[in-house]
């Protein structure tokens, strides 16, 4: 009879090892996929993104001249705080 209580208690012992060690390679597995489709749609993503804004992008014909008015729109606002700014400092 205690040959039998032995034998139970490795077949038990195996038995929780043996989970364990499923839920170990189980748990590894799901991060390891959510890790690659984490990089996939990253990837992805950056397939679509616009492309940053530095200089390199092709403009639209008409947009040369819509741009120019913009640049020289914020020239006149730079100079008007600029002027403002000095007019301050001048007044200390």
């Amino acid at each position: 009879m205690g040959h039998q209580h032995e034998t139970g208690s490795g077949t038990l012992t195996t038995l929780v090892a043996g989970a364990v060690i499923g839920a170990a390679g189980l748990a590894w597995w799901l991060l390891n996929e959510a890790d690659r489709r984490s990089r996939i749609t990253r990837q992805r993503s950056m397939l679509h993104a616009p492309r940053m804004q530095d200089g390199s992008e092709v403009l639209e014909p008409g947009e040369n001249g819509l741009l120019e008015q913009r640049v020289e729109k914020l020239n006149a606002e730079i100079a008007r705080v600029r002027a403002q700014l000095e007019r301050l400092g001048s007044e200390d």
